[in-house]
């Protein structure tokens, strides 16, 4: 008997580890093999968060929570039956403090349903210290329309306080007020929403202005502009027959101009006065006034020379030209599926008009056709100073044949005498 008391209380601390761990294993076993999972997404809440600091970004959000409920609660589980929160009362919220990685709490609304796992176990925190500067009040008017003047904008206050994130803070550099200028050109004087804006004039998200609005006043006027228009030659007359303009080229091509915003409104270009071409056929080239109209001043820019470049009109024109066999033999014979074509020439008007087209011819070359069918290009050698635009059609067939030549019949034979018998001679 004290044998077998002894067995079982030998070792006894080993053995009563061995039984608890089976029983955790085997109720974890039940547990996992009975937990279910809410596949929600759940917001998670900072809580203990110093009034004096920011938290920088946005928490994520819990997923996959497994839990263990009976099956009635189990069944009407939904967002509501969470909480997810972080406990910001322990970090560091000194100026460029590093990320600080803190626990998630999830918890159960219900007492009866038990939180096994979720994701994320743990999450990275930042908080900014909220810091207070000051910064000056700047006025955008953006642009002024033409033929209006403003004045240098008044504004109250001058200065605004931010307040904020320090990280956000530190992005501001000036609380601006932004106003449009309307053609109509009425003076401005309104209380303008200011935006916190930084270096390159983007908004700044995370801060506070005060005051968040200020009074802006402009006074707005009419009075003489400036523009850069270009100038519009005005020519008189027309080339000479036969001719044509390629380009007209002027110098300077544009020219500053200043007159009140009404002269200068529907302005497109500055006239010049006229420049005669009547008749020519070469390039004119003048120097010539400009001719503003009134209200408007050229400043010391009053003549521009303007060059017209003229050259003799091209056109094309038809001509019906005769197909010539060129290197025919003597001893072959050809037939060409068409005897003319359609020649198009390119060129001035007065060389197309020296082409005499009852004349005018095209060529085949057929030095080389053996007997059979050929496809041969049609060439077309144009007058001095035109050129060749089409050629229809461009290649003929032609058909080479020897002749057959007939073997001469031989003329019939004239008839043989009869030989005469030679006279018998007796002895």
């Amino acid at each position: 008997m004290r044998a077998a008391v002894a067995f079982v209380f030998r070792n006894w601390p080993l053995k009563l580890a061995a039984i608890l761990v089976a029983t955790a294993l085997y109720a974890g076993i039940v547990v996992s093999q009975n937990a279910r999972t809410w596949p929600g997404r759940l917001p998670i809440e900072a809580v203990n968060q110093p009034t004096t600091a920011y938290l920088i970004g946005t928490l994520p959000d819990v997923t996959n929570i497994r839990y263990f409920a009976p099956l009635d609660v189990a069944n009407r589980i939904g967002g509501a039956s969470f909480t997810a929160t972080v406990d910001l009362g322990d970090v560091d919220t000194r100026s460029g403090a590093p990320f600080t990685t803190v626990p998630v709490v999830v918890t159960a609304t219900d007492p009866r349903v038990q939180v096994v796992d979720f994701e994320p176990q743990r999450v990275q925190v930042r908080l900014d210290p909220l810091i207070t500067a000051t910064v000056p009040v700047e006025v955008d008017r953006g642009s002024v329309p033409d033929g209006l003047a403003a004045s240098e904008p008044l504004i109250e206050p001058t200065t605004a306080s931010v307040t904020g994130p320090e990280s956000q803070v530190r992005l501001v550099t000036s609380a601006v007020a932004r106003v449009r200028i309307q053609p109509a050109g009425l003076d401005i004087d309104q209380q303008v929403d200011l935006v916190a804006s930084d270096a390159r004039g983007e908004p700044v998200d995370q801060v506070d202005l005060s005051p968040s609005v200020a009074r802006v006043r402009i006074a707005v006027s009419a009075q003489a502009t400036t523009r850069t228009l270009p100038v519009e030659p005005v020519l008189r007359g027309d080339p000479a027959e036969g001719a044509e303009i390629l380009s007209v080229e002027v110098a300077p091509p544009v020219v500053m101009v200043t007159g009140d915003g009404g002269a200068l409104a529907g302005l497109a270009s500055i006239p010049t006065r006229g420049v005669s071409i009547a008749g020519a056929r070469t390039d004119v080239t003048r120097n010539v006034a400009l001719s503003p109209p009134d209200g408007v001043s050229t400043g010391e820019v009053t003549t521009v020379k303007v060059t017209v470049r003229i050259r003799e009109r091209r056109e094309t024109r038809d001509y019906s030209a005769g197909i010539v066999l060129a290197g025919a033999r003597d001893d072959l014979t050809y037939e060409l599926s068409t005897d003319r074509a359609v020649v198009t020439l390119g060129g001035t008007t007065a060389a197309l008009n020296a082409v005499d087209g009852r004349v005018f011819t095209a060529t085949v070359d057929v030095s080389d056709l053996e007997p059979g069918t050929h496809l041969v290009t049609v060439r077309v050698v144009p007058p001095v100073g035109l050129t060749v635009v089409a050629i229809a059609p461009a290649q003929v067939t032609i058909v080479v044949v020897q002749p057959v030549v007939a073997t001469p019949t031989p003329p019939p034979a004239s008839p043989t005498a009869s030989p005469t018998a030679s006279p018998t001679v007796v002895p």
